[in-house]
């Protein structure tokens, strides 16, 4: 389903996992984030570092809501999806492009997803980050994320930082 809603100064709109511009931005945030964890991947052999990449593959399948936010001239600048993950939701591939940082993207992509997990019926949101990515535990911890065990599949990554934010109350 696509749909558009509007949250302040930015337009959400409600996008398939394949769109262009929802795969150009998870493309930009793999060329930022990647380099970070390159000396822990390679301390791992290689056997290991096939099982991370099984544990950390994203089945489109899996993804329930995949929403871009919009700048003023209609410019996507952010990305943020949720997977089902057994019975959790989970919240995946957050990213804003850094043009468009600091002017509350992220919390406007981050509220939607709450939104649209307290419409499908979820408890509470998880998700998992790394210990290389200070700038979105600060996001998540401002935002109300507590952190949690890491859970599966991320167990085998000791750099995992799992949040999860309860939804109902």
């Amino acid at each position: 389903m696509t749909g558009r809603t509007s949250t302040g100064a930015w337009a959400i709109e409600n996008v398939p996992w394949e769109d262009e511009r929802a795969a150009a931005l998870r493309a930009a945030m793999d060329e930022e984030v990647g380099p970070r964890y390159a000396e822990v991947y390679a301390a791992f052999d290689d056997e290991t570092r096939a099982l991370l990449a099984e544990d950390f593959a994203v089945d489109p399948a899996t993804m329930v809501e995949v929403i871009l936010v919009q700048d003023a001239e209609g410019h996507a600048v952010g990305h943020a999806a949720l997977r089902q993950l057994g019975d959790e939701l989970e919240v995946k591939r957050v990213f804003v492009d850094p043009r468009a940082r600091g002017r509350g993207a992220s919390q406007a992509l981050m509220g939607e997803l709450e939104r649209l997990g307290r419409e499908r019926g979820a408890a509470r949101l998880i998700l998992q980050t790394g210990d290389r990515q200070p700038e979105a535990i600060a996001l998540y911890e401002r935002l109300g994320y507590r952190p949690i065990d890491i859970y599966p599949p991320y167990v085998r990554f000791p750099a995992s930082r799992c949040f999860e934010k309860v939804l109902t109350g």
